[in-house]
């Protein structure tokens, strides 16, 4: 339970807090259940582990709607 609490710290840091964190989560996990291909190789097929590995490499970043 403790290496899950600080991954999610890890990547809020990261990402700038929560709802970021959770905005970018979400928005990655559509794209990969709509066919997005993955941007890290890790051996679950499960989009939320494979988002959250994208976000701890660093592959993804959350865009501002009105910047797209």
């Amino acid at each position: 339970m403790e290496e899950k609490i600080r991954i999610i710290d890890e990547l809020e840091a990261k990402v700038g807090g929560r709802f970021q964190l959770t905005a970018l989560l979400q928005k990655r996990i559509r794209e990969l259940v709509a066919g997005a291909p993955r941007l890290v190789e890790i051996r679950s097929d499960n989009p939320i582990d494979i988002a959250i590995e994208e976000v701890r490499a660093g592959k993804i970043e959350l865009v501002a709607e009105d910047a797209e």
